[in-house]
């Protein structure tokens, strides 16, 4: 996958793995595998990525930070095929502005610097996406539209047409499973996950995770002390 996040990802890793091409590496991948966040770090520091070793195991890959990458892996994977996600500009801005924009300034600081892979995660997020990618101008509209179209220009232009598809997921199974060469689930819809509201309720989740660190320190705390007594 070539397209950025928020492009309907989470839907079409979803429907790749329904067409047996999975699993399907995602974003939600790295943040389960404290490993993969320490190998991305490393990336983000001008680190030399093991492509094979780092997708062992998986049979395709979508979302950020993977799509930042379309140009190694085209050279990497002289087999593969690439799917371009695409939204309209100003939707998927808002969508980004309101959840994945949010990460880096969720927690607080000294809950980052306790929990090591978390402070981890949010930096090699930080210094691909928002510094590399949109050169830590984000919140001007007008310079990310110019940042979201020069992309899939790049994408179009390094791609050849037959390895290439233009999606966007509403317009569901038949243009990818054709693209792919594979039969249309008949019984499976096109999956439909990860929107706004869902990925807020997800973000607002993230955001208790220090009270609940808190929490449970205390109780802690309050154990040790009455068996101290």
């Amino acid at each position: 996958g070539t397209g950025f996040g928020r492009t309907g990802t989470m839907s079409l890793k979803i429907a790749l793995e329904e067409l047996g091409m999975g699993p399907c590496y995602h974003m939600r991948e790295v943040v389960t595998r404290p490993f993969h966040i320490k190998i991305w770090h490393d990336i983000s520091c001008g680190g030399q990525p093991n492509w094979k070793r780092l997708f062992n195991g998986f049979n395709s890959a979508v979302d950020f930070p993977v799509s930042l990458f379309y140009e190694e892996l085209f050279n990497e994977f002289p087999d593969a095929k690439f799917i371009l996600t695409l939204r309209n500009f100003d939707t998927w801005y808002t969508s980004t502005a309101k959840t994945i924009y949010k990460v880096p300034t969720l927690l607080p600081d000294w809950f980052k610097r306790i929990i090591y892979p978390i402070r981890l995660f949010i930096e090699f997020q930080v210094n691909l996406i928002w510094i590399d990618l949109f050169k830590n101008n984000f919140s001007d509209r007008e310079s990310t539209r110019r940042v979201y179209y020069e992309h899939i220009e790049r994408v179009k232009k390094t791609i050849p047409t037959d390895r290439l598809l233009l999606y966007h997921v509403k317009e569901g199974w038949k243009p990818l499973c054709e693209f792919l060469n594979v039969d249309i689930p008949v019984t499976a819809p096109f999956p439909k996950a990860n929107d706004m509201s869902e990925m807020s309720r997800n973000l607002f989740i993230v955001k208790l995770l220090p009270y609940v660190f808190m929490l449970f320190m205390a109780i802690i705390s309050m154990i040790v002390f009455i068996s101290i007594w």
